[in-house]
């Protein structure tokens, strides 16, 4: 199986501080659609996998989070590409789940659901906790730079704590989708 994992907001759609409440903020980063149709055309599988804590925080329902999704989806189609896969995390961060990211639950249950494991598989997010939950779950960290991952890039440079030694670095998911596609990674 050809996958690729990629986190939502800042990798596929614009970030919002103030999150992303309802289907009419869900606001697409340019050219991240047209990478996943070419990822989807080429033969690969697209996961999403999201920390979602706007539910826990209150600001909206589950049913709203999945209204956004299907926008979201609705939109990729559109563009001859599919997301097989959406894994989301609705926790506070002070629940202490098992799934919120730089945790790699969800990776864990991804993997048992598709019946994988994640040698040589590439996870894209614009968040240092992202490239964590993606080394700690055995993919392959990528970072983008769009959303917060200039900020990521920094904070990476400035805290030799975190440890993500072989993460590739793109200006955004077409970059990364080209490079995926032409072999070069």
């Amino acid at each position: 199986m050809k996958l690729v994992i990629l986190d939502r907001d800042g990798v596929i759609n614009k970030e919002s501080v103030d999150f992303i409440k309802s289907p009419d903020e869900w606001k697409p980063i340019k050219g991240s659609l047209e990478a996943i149709a070419r990822m989807s055309q080429a033969g690969y599988d697209v996961a999403v996998i999201t920390n979602q804590s706007g539910i826990g925080r209150g600001l909206f329902s589950a049913d709203t989070l999945g209204q956004i999704h299907v926008r979201m989806i609705q939109h990729v189609q559109q563009h001859g590409g599919k997301i097989q896969s959406i894994l989301f995390c609705p926790h506070h961060p002070n629940d202490n789940c098992t799934c919120r990211k730089p945790l790699s639950g969800m990776y864990e249950e991804l993997a048992s659901r598709l019946g994988v494991n994640y040698h040589g598989v590439f996870s894209v997010g614009d968040s240092v906790r992202d490239l964590q939950a993606a080394k700690k779950a055995g993919a392959r960290p990528v970072l983008v730079k769009t959303g917060n991952g200039k900020k990521s890039l920094k904070e990476i440079g400035n805290n030799s704590e975190i440890e993500l030694d072989g993460t590739l670095v793109f200006d955004d998911l077409a970059g990364f989708a080209n490079a995926l596609l032409k072999e070069e990674i």
